[in-house]
């Protein structure tokens, strides 16, 4: 931590009170947040804080995205994508864009005008990317993508949508990132909004491409990027995983913090509950376990900072944190008793919402198979 990254949570912390908490409840039922919250928070100076200032970012580091995915997990906001459009969209254009892209697309990114998503999963292939089977045809100077996307985060508002496309054989090296703007694009359609278990609020969708047309010059990277998709993703998916184990943390963190304030104001036979021992001890496990938790994220950070993150770390703090999660949001459920388990209570959102996070970034068996090839 650092001055900078206080004034940083103090923002994000600002921001999410007063732009976020009193419409989160009309944001469920409606099943995404407002298309204006994008603009609020890049007016604020939230979105792409960690893409360099030359290109509409925030000049910070990946500790400043991290500030912002711990205040919005505290918040109990398990909506808002900004995760996958600033910590991951973002950085696929400025790690491997050409600069035309970067100059054209980031800044827009960075103000809220454009929100990101990407496409990898399909119905038949999610962590098995060499599976994939949307295909992206030559003709003339553009490329004729056709197939389907599912799980699509920010699918909803997407203006920008980085697409996993085949543009060559079988298997991962005839993969390519193809970046389509989706504004009035022939060929693009959104299918349903997903129904999901949790995540009410996170725009969830399913997308088709029928013989849609997008510019060569949309490959990201132009000509160097052509079959390139495999490794380009490779590189990225650790700092992909080490953002979801950030929100974990800090998800198990406040349930724990929500299930001590519970405990300290419920009362059963004629005290509060947390004069009783068991739940004491319990809480005090919970506490601990985050904290271990904890700490082996903010190594994960130290160390992707210093740009020595590698995919079995990554790995090593994306499933133990979101397994974490899992157990101590349960846990901590239980303490509410009945009230747990009412949508109106945080602690319920929250047990909903945390079952995905061991699947999406790479299922948390896929993530005990690649640190497995380090034993």
């Amino acid at each position: 931590m650092s001055d900078d990254l206080d004034d940083v949570r103090t923002l994000a912390k600002t921001f999410m009170e007063r732009e976020a908490a009193p419409h989160m409840e009309r944001w469920a039922k409606e099943g995404a947040v407002d298309r204006d919250f994008w603009n609020k928070a890049g007016d604020a100076g939230l979105l792409c804080i960690s893409i360099p200032e030359e290109y509409g970012g925030g000049g910070g580091t990946f500790a400043h995205e991290a500030i912002i995915a711990e205040e919005q997990a505290k918040a109990v906001d398990d909506g808002w994508g900004n995760s996958v459009h600033s910590t991951i969209v973002a950085h696929y254009i400025h790690a491997y864009g050409t600069e035309e892209q970067k100059q054209r697309w980031l800044p827009k990114m960075a103000s809220g005008e454009m929100v990101g998503a990407i496409a990898m999963t399909e119905p038949g292939a999610g962590s098995d990317l060499q599976a994939l089977r949307t295909s992206a045809t030559r003709d003339g100077d553009d490329f004729v993508i056709n197939g389907a996307k599912t799980f699509i985060s920010n699918g909803l508002h997407c203006d920008l949508v980085i697409i996993v496309t085949r543009t060559g054989g079988e298997g991962a090296q005839g993969l390519s990132l193809i970046v389509a703007e989706t504004k009035d694009l022939p060929g693009f359609s959104r299918g349903r909004q997903l129904d999901k278990v949790g995540l009410k609020y996170q725009d969830t969708m399913e997308l088709f491409f029928e013989d849609m047309r997008v510019p060569a010059a949309n490959v990201l990277g132009g000509e160097a990027g052509l079959e390139q998709g495999f490794v380009q993703l490779m590189m990225q998916l650790g700092q992909e995983r080490l953002i979801i184990a950030v929100g974990a943390v800090a998800a198990a963190e406040t349930a724990v913090r929500l299930a001590v304030d519970y405990a300290k104001e419920r009362e059963a036979f004629g005290r509060p509950i947390l004069k009783f021992q068991n739940l004491r001890f319990e809480l005090a496990e919970c506490k601990t376990e985050a904290l271990a938790a904890r700490t082996l994220v903010d190594h994960a950070i130290g160390l992707h900072l210093e740009g020595k993150l590698d995919a079995a770390t990554a790995s090593m703090a994306k499933y133990y944190a979101t397994d974490k999660q899992c157990e101590l949001v349960d846990r901590c459920l239980q303490i509410f008793g009945g009230y747990g388990f009412m949508t109106e209570y945080p602690i319920g959102r929250m047990y909903a919402s945390a079952r995905v996070q061991k699947i999406y970034g790479g299922t948390n068996e896929i993530m005990k198979e690649l640190i497995s090839r380090t034993l």
